[in-house]
């Protein structure tokens, strides 16, 4: 077991113990590729890692010896190509087993890994090429992202090389070819060319749902960081497959699908779909008995449109969800057919799990749970003052610069006068708003810029998307401020619609009354409008700057 190696202490009595006594240790040269991987290959050799699998019947499995001799290979060919300690190198692999490789290999040089999403036009990589001055992209073999990368190359100056899993093409080195000809040998760097725990390690492009993506960066011991987020709060067994939804181009991956998971010995699965499709989701959950399990509550909106009783979850030990705020329906829907709890928790590309529900407490539908260990958080007014129980704040961590947290970015990369503005003060605002029970659970409220202000009312769009939510014609939901020349601003609903139903002005009125009769009357809807889909951001979250813009027209 390698947790004792950084945790002082690993188990606790009771959640006060665990906020008042947990300590992470971080070797000066601590470097996940080498003291992870590595390590656990050494230890015990057949250890599984990785377990993966596609929707065409392709499967593999890995060791961390696979993983630590193919890293290595990949690291001895990333070295070939001029990639070496603080080189940009952006890894656009959706849920392919290389992904792990490489991302391993990088981390063992002292690159800088970006991950990036399949859905990056020419246009998002020109920016993101240029902002980072990206040297390296690796990339799936789709026609897609090869055609954007092509067309973005001739606007990246720093732009050095092209590499491609499976296929070959011109123009492009092949990822594959290469693991089969570099030696599997890759000595720990030494000397300049070794890492230290605060060179950067990762950048993390952010959503961009109020503007250009910035660039969060985080050094190399964000990784333990993410201890408390896969043992305390997903709750991963060690040998067991542990599953979090996600691509490798969002945090979310470094969250659910690398980092804390391997620290503590859990085996990652992988299902590299090639669309959310609810009832292959729930085969291969099951035909490959998942342990632990996290998705955002979006999927586990859409999969209890499928019958889940026929599915047999008893090898399911842990359900947890994250990305978007829980709705109480979904929570009580997904226990009463499985038996399983969902627990929240929250956070950002800046941080590992801020706050969640951990093994302590009982989850409250609706509730993100309580702070991490690891942060002092507390929720201010807009004068910066703490908020008292009950009253709205936003989610602010003190004690950035005396006492850096581990797992907290360390600024924004290549833009230090952002980074001051943000950090400077040793307060980080998070912009997030929430407010806290009397018995400390956190409650999420929304953005700052998702409140809605109404007649002197202040309105947080979550409350109001739950209850819709509670109603059966509603799959999907995004509440805004729309502009009203008496109020300032009214509540307006975007909805998508279940099978079988339709947006008359009956169903509108009936949405209506719901709302009045779940939460108080005046936070209902006064404008409904019904779509298809709801905009979104290239890391699944809703566009709710861009319906409150469209409105303004």
């Amino acid at each position: 077991m390698l947790l004792d190696r950084f945790l002082p202490r690993i188990e606790f009595d009771s959640y006060e113990d665990f906020k008042k006594n947990y300590q992470v240790n971080v070797p000066e040269n601590f470097n996940f590729g080498f003291d992870i991987v590595d390590a656990w290959a050494e230890s015990e050799p057949d250890k599984r890692a990785l377990v993966w699998c596609d929707d065409h019947d392709n499967e593999k499995f890995f060791t961390f010896t696979d993983i630590k001799r193919l890293s290595n290979r990949a690291a001895n060919f990333f070295k070939s190509i001029g990639v070496k300690k603080g080189s940009v190198v952006m890894l656009i692999l959706r849920r392919r087993w290389e992904y792990w490789v490489c991302a391993t290999a990088l981390h063992k040089l002292g690159a800088v890994l970006i991950p990036g999403s399949l859905q990056l036009t020419k246009k998002d990589i020109v920016f993101r090429g240029n902002s980072a001055n990206i040297h390296t992209i690796v990339c799936v073999n789709d026609d897609f992202v090869i055609r954007q990368v092509e067309a973005a190359e001739g606007d990246v100056p720093s732009l050095k090389n092209k590499v491609m899993v499976v296929d070959h093409r011109e123009g492009w080195l092949n990822l594959n070819d290469a693991l089969e000809e570099h030696s599997d040998v890759f000595e720990r760097p030494t000397g300049e060319e070794a890492t230290r725990w605060d060179d950067i390690m990762l950048v993390y492009f952010t959503s961009g749902t109020t503007g250009m993506p910035k660039m969060v960066q985080h050094n190399f011991s964000y990784p333990l960081g993410h201890i408390v987020t896969a043992k305390y709060w997903q709750r991963v067994e060690e040998n067991k497959l542990h599953m979090s939804v996600s691509d490798s181009g969002w945090a979310k991956f470094g969250w659910g699908k690398i980092y804390g998971q391997w620290i503590c010995g859990a085996v990652i699965f992988a299902y590299d779909m090639d669309k959310f499709v609810p009832l292959h989701l729930l085969e291969k959950i099951t035909k490959y008995k998942v342990t632990t399990f996290c998705a955002p509550p979006t999927m586990f909106r859409f999969m209890l449109q499928e019958d889940v009783t026929k599915f047999d979850f008893s090898h399911i030990h842990h359900c947890c969800i994250a990305g978007e705020p829980l709705n109480p329906e979904v929570f009580k829907k997904w226990k009463n057919l499985t038996g399983l709890e969902l627990c929240e928790g929250f956070g950002q590309s800046e941080s590992s799990v801020l706050v969640a529900n951990f093994q302590w407490f009982k989850p409250i539908p609706g509730s993100m749970g309580k702070p991490s260990p690891l942060y002092n958080i507390q929720l201010i007014d807009k004068d910066g003052n703490p908020c008292e129980d009950g009253d709205e704040g936003t989610i602010a961590i003190f004690d950035v610069k005396r006492k850096p947290p581990t797992g907290l970015f360390t600024g924004y990369y290549q833009t230090p006068e952002l980074t001051e503005e943000k950090l400077g003060s040793g307060v980080y605002d998070t912009g997030d708003v929430a407010w806290r029970d009397s018995k400390g659970y956190y409650w999420f409220v929304g953005r700052n810029d998702d409140v809605i202000k109404c007649s002197g009312y202040r309105i947080g769009p979550f409350e109001v998307e739950s209850a819709m939510l509670e109603h059966p014609a509603v799959v999907e939901c995004a509440i805004t401020g729309a502009p009203d020349p008496i109020r300032g601003q009214v509540v307006k609903a975007t909805v998508v619609l279940a099978e079988g139903y339709t947006g008359t002005p009956e169903l509108t009125k009936e949405l209506q009354n719901y709302v009045k009769k779940v939460t108080a009357p005046y936070k209902y809807p006064r404008i409904v409008e019904y779509v298809t889909e709801l905009p979104k951001t290239l890391g699944g979250k809703i566009k709710r700057a861009q319906i409150r813009k469209e409105d303004e027209k």
